[in-house]
């Protein structure tokens, strides 16, 4: 009886071992499989990623420079200045921005070389920061009874002209300003530069 109990037993145990290696072995196939299908995964490259618009340059913001899309025959107003200068309003726009621009050029028809010395206003500190500009222009609503004066940064910086080279006889500066835009239903002011005449001048857009 004991030694077919042991015999049996061992049989038993045996049996129980071969399951175990076989369990083991599919087991070890499966986790391959895995293992590669995740490997190629990792590897794979990314695809990349597409250029937003701001990338491809398409934002872009307006240009209020002098000069810019502005028709230079055309001749909304024009002002007499010292020693045979010339204004000419070229352009007075209103703009999304809250402010208005006013484009036009300025011709020496006189007989000696002209500087703008005296176009920049009075305020010592913005003609330090703004040397040989237009910075003292004004424009003033007489129906709202208010002048507005050519916008600056805080640093004073002008938003208008600066660095206007002397003129000889016969050569034109092109020059901008910006001033804030008076209210929507104000559509005349008149404008002032220092050394040359008042005019009116009618506000677009």
């Amino acid at each position: 009886m004991s030694v077919r109990r042991t015999t049996t037993t061992r049989r038993a145990m045996a049996a129980v071992s071969m399951t175990a290696a076989l369990a083991l072995a599919l087991a070890g196939c499966g986790d391959d499989g895995g293992e590669e299908s995740g490997s190629e995964g990792s590897s794979a490259p990314s695809a990349p990623a597409s250029p937003s618009a701001e990338d491809k340059g398409e934002t872009q913001q307006e240009d209020t420079a002098a000069g810019e899309n502005v028709d230079p025959d055309a001749k909304l107003a024009e002002a007499r200045g010292e020693e045979g200068l010339t204004l000419v309003v070229t352009q007075v726009k209103r703009d999304a921005g809250g402010f208005v621009t006013v484009q036009a050029s300025i011709k020496n028809d006189g007989d000696g070389t002209r500087n703008s010395a005296s176009w920049g206003g009075q305020e010592q500190s913005i003609v330090q920061k703004n040397p040989n500009s237009v910075a003292g222009a004004t424009l003033v609503d007489k129906t709202g009874k208010k002048r507005y004066y050519v916008l600056r940064d805080t640093d004073a910086r002008c938003l208008c002209t600066t660095a206007i080279a002397p003129l000889a006889p016969g050569e034109t500066a092109s020059v901008f300003m910006q001033f804030p835009a008076p209210p929507q239903g104000t559509t005349e002011v008149d404008f002032s530069l220092p050394t040359f005449a008042t005019t009116s001048l009618k506000i677009s857009g």
